[in-house]
């Protein structure tokens, strides 16, 4: 009795984690299989960081090259913050990227989950197939490619104003994108057309990986295919959909920079304009480096600090997170 209460607490004792060179001489091979990523992520993602500073000071080009006029540049601190923070700009430019982005989710985030499901309950392989290959494709089309097709279909004498005229809903053809209340809902759907089939291969490689005999024994007990996808395939999907929720909301500040630079027009700009947009504008044609990086800057620590607020929120509620 004795000894077996001994090697349950023995059991029980925390095991001590092996040295870290240890773990990589044992799986070195694994180690060499990731470095290039790692060196790709420092190369591209993590040494331009370096270019924040140009937020904090006020940079010029001159000939002494990139980084020797980046830090012998004046420093103004958060100068460019709150001229950002007091210029009239501000308010419009963040309704606009707010409102773009918060009906882009709404169409395009439940519709790659509706796909995945249809395609899903196709019996036919070969119509199952052309499906996917039909909703993939949008996907590799440019966006200067697809904007193009979208402004032909807008266009007075397009394809939807034939039909809305063909219906006798309107009589005189309407200018689409000459008027800046319908641009959100324009590159909304534009963004949902080209995505939503390209992001349902993550649902449907959820789906394949549920077990089959969860919808037999769902059969067998009566159940209809709706009940098979309430009570079987959306509660397996759940894991999936909040962490892409959680990256979809972390990136809620960025609306696209080329949909809309190419939908937008003057007529639009006070629907049109958002911070992508904003910054280029700015930074590149006007030459504000400087002011151009802060407003960049500024977008990303609030898309950090969502999807921290938002990660703990779906950890603390569902047990799902993204780390």
């Amino acid at each position: 009795m004795k000894t077996e209460l001994a090697l349950q607490k023995r059991s029980e004792l925390p095991i001590p984690r092996r040295k870290l060179w240890v773990t990589v001489k044992q799986q070195k091979y694994l180690f060499l299989m990731i470095l290039p990523a790692i060196v790709w992520a420092l190369i591209f993602a993590y040494t331009p960081m370096v270019g924040l500073y140009m937020s904090f000071v006020n940079y010029q080009p001159t000939l002494g090259g990139f980084w020797h006029t980046l830090f012998h540049s004046e420093f103004v601190g958060f100068k460019w913050f709150q001229y950002f923070f007091n210029n009239g700009d501000f308010l419009i430019v963040m309704r606009n990227t707010l409102a773009s982005t918060l009906i882009t989710l709404l169409f395009s985030f439940p519709m790659p989950i509706l796909i995945a499901i249809a395609i899903n309950e196709i019996r036919s392989v070969r119509f199952k197939k052309t499906v996917q290959t039909a909703s993939y494709l949008p996907y590799f089309i440019s966006w200067v490619i697809a904007a193009n097709i979208i402004v032909t279909l807008l266009s007075s004498d397009g394809a939807i104003n034939g039909i809305l005229k063909f219906l006798h809903i309107t009589r005189e053809s309407v200018l689409f994108l000459q008027h800046g209340s319908y641009f959100w809902w324009i590159v909304a759907i534009g963004n949902t057309w080209k995505d939503m089939g390209y992001n349902s291969i993550m649902y449907l490689a959820a789906i394949s990986s549920i077990n089959q005999e969860l919808y037999e024994a769902a059969k067998v007990d009566g159940a209809s295919r709706f009940k098979q996808i309430r009570y079987i395939t959306l509660p397996h999907l759940k894991p999936t959909i909040v962490i892409l929720l959680i990256l979809a909301l972390g990136g809620i500040l960025n609306a696209g920079f080329d949909q809309h630079f190419l939908l937008g027009n003057d007529l639009t700009r006070d629907y049109s304009d958002v911070l992508s947009t904003y910054s280029f504008r700015y930074g590149i044609q006007n030459g504000m480096f400087s002011y151009a990086s802060a407003v960049g800057m500024f977008s990303s620590v609030v898309a950090f600090i969502i999807v921290i607020i938002v990660n703990g929120i779906a950890k603390r509620l569902n047990g799902q997170s993204l780390f």
